[in-house]
């Protein structure tokens, strides 16, 4: 079975034009039809009347979602969202949180596909690199939890390609993108990734430069291979029909 995953930090969807405008987010996404999507920066506060963007993604691309509040206010809500094609079990947000910076979390989820069970993790990470090293290390720990495939994405902010992001998660899951995402219009840093095992990447995957209308972020879209009978020994951490790609799109192997 083939499947696609796809991760975008949609920067509260407001474009570098300065515009708010869901609808540039909802359309990049529909036209690559993940599976699996994780999407970060995901804002409801200050939106007045207009939806709240974590119900709209939730009814326009999915019956089936999880989204982790990072920070809570009285008017909304911010945070980052797991979407997927098929149900979930057993699903749980994973404090990522260190003392004094920003509020962080991981979603994790069990995600019956019609190839079997597949853990799924979603996260945002912090922007100082001692941040981001206890983090790495927690999101390796719930990692190692889990038995069977396992696809983790999203925006990680790693400003290196050795960073501590790719020292604990690469030993455990070999197979990872590598584009450079950020920032859009010139991207300079491979911050949004997906790692994945033991699924393979089919040697493809890429990063829609479209996107550099609607966010501070390209989106990161791979293809990927379940193994055989995937997921019948999946074991959950403890708490704490792909469309042809448009052609628009940059390829790369890198």
């Amino acid at each position: 079975m083939i499947l696609r995953a796809m991760t975008w930090n949609i920067h509260s969807a407001i474009g570098p034009d300065g515009r708010y405008d869901l609808d540039r987010v909802l359309g990049l996404i529909r036209r690559h039809q993940p599976d699996l999507l994780a999407v970060q920066e995901v804002e409801a506060r200050g939106r007045g009347a207009r939806p709240s963007p974590f119900t709209v993604l939730r009814e326009r691309f999915a019956g089936h979602a999880m989204h982790a509040e990072t920070i809570r206010a009285h008017d909304g809500a911010y945070g980052h969202m797991l979407l997927s094609r098929w149900p979930m079990e057993h699903s749980a947000v994973h404090d990522l949180s260190v003392e004094g910076r920003e509020p962080r979390a991981a979603i994790c989820a069990r995600i019956r596909t019609p190839a079997g069970l597949l853990g799924v993790v979603a996260a945002h990470l912090g922007l100082k690199r001692t941040e981001r090293h206890r983090q790495a290390s927690r999101l390796a720990k719930l990692v190692r939890e889990m038995e069977g495939p396992v696809v983790v994405m999203g925006d990680f902010n790693d400003w290196s390609w050795r960073g501590p992001v790719w020292r604990s998660l690469s030993p455990l899951l070999p197979a990872r993108t590598a584009h450079r995402t950020f920032p859009a219009r010139f991207p300079l840093l491979r911050l949004d990734e997906i790692f994945c095992r033991p699924i393979g990447l089919l040697g493809a995957s890429w990063r829609d430069t479209a996107g550099k209308a609607a966010s501070d972020h390209l989106p990161v879209v791979a293809e990927l291979r379940m193994p055989a009978a995937a997921g019948h020994s999946y074991k959950e951490p403890r708490e704490q029909s792909v469309q042809p790609a448009p052609a628009s799109l940059e390829e790369s192997l890198g």
